[in-house]
């Protein structure tokens, strides 16, 4: 079962209580959430590798540049912040990094001179598209079940 169901059948009822005749409490809800962390944990190993031998860039990198393309306009570092999940902290240290690498600018906002904008170079662009097959392609084939070479956890049964 799905972590999110899971957890809404058990907020619904409480812990250990009983549904359709299957006692939802605490332990599956926690067997649940392991393995989730898990297969995320596969999957962004798996981004990490391809996306950094086929495009020189980190997953957290990818996640940044597709939010900045989707926007087609800049954005504000603190909602990058919320889209990306990351610290207002990591996101800076990252946005430098890509800033120097010509992949995304980054200015004062006009409106508020306290709020920082940022947005996607042409360059960022192409660096996106160019890296979003190799990222689809990794999603899908976790999607199925794919195995994940290389990383500290390897697909286990929580049962």
């Amino acid at each position: 079962m799905l972590f999110g169901a899971n957890l809404q059948r058990v907020q619904a009822l409480g812990t250990d209580q009983q549904q359709d005749g299957q006692v939802l409490d605490g332990d599956a809800l926690a067997a649940d959430w392991h393995e989730m962390l898990g297969r995320f944990h596969r999957t962004t190993c798996a981004l990490d590798r391809a996306l950094m031998a086929d495009h020189s860039i980190t997953v957290s990198d990818f996640e940044v540049l597709q939010q900045l393309h989707a926007a087609d306009a800049c954005l504000r570092m603190h909602e990058l912040a919320e889209q990306v999940h990351l610290t207002q902290s990591a996101l800076s240290r990252l946005i430098t990094r890509l800033e120097k690498a010509g992949l995304v600018a980054r200015g004062i906002c006009e409106d508020d001179r306290r709020s920082v904008w940022t947005e996607i170079t042409d360059a960022g662009d192409r660096c996106y598209l160019a890296a979003r097959p190799t990222h689809r392609a990794i999603l899908l084939e976790q999607a199925n079940g794919g195995a994940v070479q290389g990383c500290a956890v390897q697909a286990e049964s929580t049962t």
